[in-house]
């Protein structure tokens, strides 16, 4: 279980659900860890956040657990979104921690937003990878048959191919160093948040597939993070893997938190 997050599933306001897929990593597997890593490594934290005046175990956080995949990552998505869905139709925030960045298909695919914003290294705005439709590298155009905007905060790696779809007029990608000045405006829009931890720099975060150097330093990433809350529906954190020291997992658990935190303070 998440440290904290001790809520009854019928009295809870946000749910953690683990969905520990590695179908598709594509150099340094292992993120069907990374839901244990995170709630591993969330044990040393304490209770109270400072900027708000709350305690996590007072925010009405369950744990729902793995969703466990199967061999079809197709199947285990529409699964998954099916989980997502019930606590949506609860109204219960649902929190996804990965695993591959695919994982994210489902929530994005139940909750229906109007904006998806993702933290992340790379655009992921592939068709397909090594043949893969489902693929980490294509989440980000599955995102965008489900909203109208994606909106990609620190990318810096793709294909030639992603950076003219990026281009286009429903793609907003904002690069490392202009991250930290980046202020959300959405007009109303719900909006899906989505931290994929590569989009930190490796020197911060190695226990990820795909390290890409020149990132985002944590303290930028946990600004954005709860600048965004506010306006989301649904949060995810993914590509932690258990290649590392905890230090991927503990700064995905401790942006998951930030997420609750300002979320709820909103």
């Amino acid at each position: 279980m998440f440290p904290g997050a001790a809520a009854d599933r019928a009295d809870a306001d946000y749910a953690i659900v683990g969905a520990p897929l590695d179908a598709s990593t594509t150099f340094q597997p292992g993120t069907r860890f990374g839901p244990r890593q995170i709630r591993h490594f969330a044990t040393s934290f304490e209770d109270y956040d400072h900027h708000t005046g709350q305690h996590f175990s007072a925010l009405a956080v369950h744990d729902h657990g793995d969703v466990g995949p199967g061999s079809d990552a197709a199947e285990y998505l529409d699964f998954l979104s099916g989980v997502v869905a019930d606590y949506a139709d609860a109204g219960t925030v649902p929190l996804v921690v990965g695993g591959e960045h695919t994982a994210s298909v489902a929530p994005v695919r139940a909750l229906d937003p109007d904006v998806f914003v993702c933290l992340d290294a790379h655009l992921d705005l592939r068709e397909a990878y090594a043949g893969d439709p489902l693929s980490h590298a294509t989440v980000t155009r599955h995102a965008l048959d489900h909203v109208d905007e994606a909106v990609v905060l620190g990318a810096r790696a793709g294909c030639e191919a992603e950076w003219e779809r990026a281009e286009a007029g429903d793609v907003t990608v904002v690069p490392p160093g202009a991250v930290s000045s980046w202020e959300p405006d959405f007009g109303g829009r719900d909006v899906y948040l989505s931290v994929d931890v590569d989009a930190a720099d490796p020197g911060y975060a190695p226990g990820t597939g795909t390290l890409e150097p020149f990132g985002l330093d944590p303290a930028t990433m946990h600004g954005v993070v709860r600048s965004v809350a506010p306006h989301s529906v649904g949060f995810d954190v993914v590509e932690v893997n258990d290649r590392d020291d905890g230090q991927a997992a503990t700064l995905a658990a401790k942006l998951l938190r930030a997420f609750v935190y300002a979320h709820a303070d909103a």
